[in-house]
């Protein structure tokens, strides 16, 4: 078990407000808004923490540069892959990626 499926299964046992407190802290965090590919519009919807919400329902579209690398949460999550706001979040791109055997990155 890898770093990022350490935190997703201490995060599935805990109670849902807790659940709901660690996500809320994590958002305060995400830097996303200062990426490139960042838009107003997500900007506008309250968008961020792709790396865990998932990709943007309507407001990113281009790929316009990735600040995921750089990212101290994907560090502390222990995350692999990256464009979070375009191609889903790590869990979504982990299961492409056993499905298809190829990384979307």
């Amino acid at each position: 078990m890898d770093l990022f499926e350490e935190k997703m299964k201490a995060l599935k046992d805990m109670a849902p407000e807790n659940q709901m407190q660690v996500v809320g802290k994590l958002k305060e965090r995400c830097p996303c808004p200062t990426c490139p590919s960042y838009t107003g519009c997500a900007k506008n919807a309250g968008e961020t923490l792709f790396c865990t919400t998932g990709k943007s329902f309507m407001c990113i579209s281009e790929e316009k540069g990735c600040s995921c690398p750089t990212c101290p949460i994907a560090k502390e999550m222990g995350l692999k892959y990256q464009f979070f706001c375009t191609r889903g979040s790590e869990k979504a791109q982990r299961y492409e990626n056993t499905i298809w055997g190829t990384k979307m990155i």
